[in-house]
C-alpha cells in the first residue's frame, strides 16, 4: 500500500522551490503525495494570474494534490509581510480542524517562515503520524534580518514557537551542517537532527549557449546572477564594485536574473553611482530556462548580506551553480565560502567587501580560458560527489521507513 506524505510549504509551483522537485521524484518514488501550500505570490508579493482566494484553491500537478490556503500577499514592507506569515497560520489551524485528510507522514519545507510548521505539528498530533521538519532558513536567528522587526517581546515570542516546533518534530534536516549545533543548542537532542544537503534539480547541468537571449556578447566579462533579489542576498556591493571597475576602465557587465523586494532599491542605487552600463536587468524566467541563461556566463555570482545567520547558510543557488559547470565568484562569509574553497570552483571573498570582490573579478580575468574552464570542472565534480539527487532520495526514503 502507497504511503502518503503530506507536504506543508507556504512555497509550491509555480514558486520556484526545491520542494516542488522532491515532490515530483516521491511521486515516482511511489509514494502519494498531498502539498498544503498558500495562493503563490513569491518573490513580487503579488497573487500570479490565474489564482486568488477563490480561483484554483485546489488543484492536481504532477500527480501532486495541491490544497491552497487563502493566504494575504507579501507585497512591500515588514508589516505586510508579518500579515503573509501569520494567515498561513491562522488559515492552516483551521484547515486542520476540519480537514479528513489522512496521510501517513507529515513533512515540513522549511524556508522562512519557520511559522508554517506549527500547522504541521498541529496536523501530525491531530492524527499521531510522525513528523519531519527539513529546515533551510535558521530561526528565530534570522526574523530580525528577514522581517526588519526588532521588537523583544515579538522576538521572545518567536522564540517561544521555534522551541515548541522543535519539540514537536520526530526528525530534524537541515540544509547546512552549521545548523545541527546551533538547534541543538535548543535543548535538542542531536540523535533526531541530521544534515541532508539541497540538491539541484536534473535540469541544472551544462549546456550548449543558445542564441537569442538577453545577455549581450560584446566582449565584456559576463557574470551572472540568477534568483531572488531580496535584501538578503547582499546585491547592494555590485554598484559599489561597478564603480571601482568603472575607475580602472574595466570591462565588465553583471548580468541579474529575477524578481524580489530589494530590486527597485538597487536599481535606484545603480542610478546614483551612474554605473547602469555596468548592469543587465533580465526579469525572472521559469526555473528549467536558467541554465541557458548561466551558459553564457563567463562567471556566476554568489552573494550574501553580512550576518552571523548567513555564515552559517548554504544558499540553494550554490547547488544550481556547481551543477552547471561554471566558475563561480563568492561574495559571502562562512560556510558557501569553504564549499567553493574546497572544491576549487572559484574565487571567494567576504561578504560585503567591495575590494575584495573586484579583486576577485580582476583576478578572474586574468586567467586564461583553460584555467576558467578547470573551475567549472571542479565545480561539476564537485557537485556530483556532494550533493548527489539519487543518494540523497535515497536516505530520505530509508527516513520514511524508519518513522512510518
Amino acid at each position: 500500500m502507497e504511503k502518503h506524505i503530506l507536504v506543508v510549504s507556504q512555497y509550491f509551483h509555480p514558486e520556484c522551490f526545491r520542494i516542488n522537485d522532491i515532490a515530483i521524484e516521491w511521486v515516482k518514488r511511489g509514494y502519494k503525495v498531498t502539498v498544503l501550500t498558500g495562493i503563490p505570490n513569491y518573490p513580487q508579493g503579488q497573487y500570479y494570474d490565474g489564482y486568488s482566494k477563490t480561483e484554483r484553491k485546489t488543484e492536481n500537478w504532477q500527480g501532486i494534490q495541491i490544497v491552497r490556503l487563502p493566504i494575504e500577499p507579501r507585497k512591500s514592507g515588514s508589516i505586510n509581510l508579518a500579515k503573509n506569515y501569520l494567515s498561513f497560520v491562522i488559515q492552516g489551524r483551521k484547515w486542520v480542524k476540519k480537514t479528513d485528510l489522512k496521510a501517513d507522514i507529515v513533512f515540513t519545507y522549511e524556508v522562512s517562515p519557520m511559522t508554517q510548521a506549527l500547522v504541521s505539528v498541529w496536523y501530525a498530533k491531530k492524527n499521531k503520524i510522525p513528523h519531519i521538519l527539513y529546515v533551510t532558513d535558521l530561526w528565530p536567528e534570522n526574523v530580525e534580518i528577514i522581517t526588519g522587526i526588532h521588537n523583544k517581546l515579538f522576538l521572545g515570542s518567536i522564540q517561544k514557537i521555534v522551541d515548541y516546533i522543535y519539540k514537536h518534530s520526530n526528525r530534524i534536516l537541515t540544509s547546512s551542517r552549521s545548523f545541527i549545533m546551533a538547534i541543538k543548542n535548543r535543548s535538542i537532542s542531536e540523535d533526531k537532527i541530521e544534515f541532508w544537503p539541497q540538491y539541484a534539480e536534473d535540469f541544472y547541468k551544462p549546456v550548449d549557449r543558445k542564441t537569442g537571449l538577453e545577455i549581450p556578447d560584446d566582449g565584456s566579462l559576463n557574470l551572472v546572477f540568477a534568483g531572488n533579489i531580496g535584501f538578503a542576498q547582499g546585491l547592494g556591493i555590485l554598484p559599489e564594485a561597478a564603480q571601482k571597475l568603472k575607475e580602472k576602465k574595466t570591462k565588465v557587465r553583471f548580468n541579474i536574473i529575477g524578481d524580489g523586494r530589494y530590486l527597485p532599491e538597487l536599481k535606484k542605487k545603480i542610478e546614483e553611482l551612474e554605473v547602469d552600463k555596468y548592469f543587465n536587468f533580465v526579469p525572472r524566467k521559469p526555473a528549467e530556462e536558467i541554465p541557458q541563461y548561466l551558459a553564457w556566463a563567463d562567471g556566476l555570482l554568489i552573494t550574501l548580506s553580512k550576518s552571523e545567520v548567513f555564515s552559517i547558510t548554504i544558499p540553494a543557488k550554490t547547488q544550481s551553480c556547481l551543477a552547471c559547470g561554471k566558475p563561480i565568484l563568492v561574495s559571502a562569509d562562512g560556510e558557501v565560502q569553504a564549499i567553493i574553497k574546497e572544491a576549487g570552483a572559484g574565487l571567494v571573498s567576504n561578504a560585503e567587501d567591495v575590494e575584495g570582490l573586484v579583486n576577485s573579478i580582476l583576478t578572474f580575468i586574468d586567467l586564461s580560458q583553460r584555467e576558467r574552464e578547470e573551475m567549472g570542472q571542479r565545480a561539476l565534480k564537485y557537485s556530483k560527489n556532494h550533493f548527489s539527487k539519487e543518494k540523497l532520495l535515497n536516505r530520505m526514503d530509508e527516513l520514511f521507513k524508519e518513522e512510518i
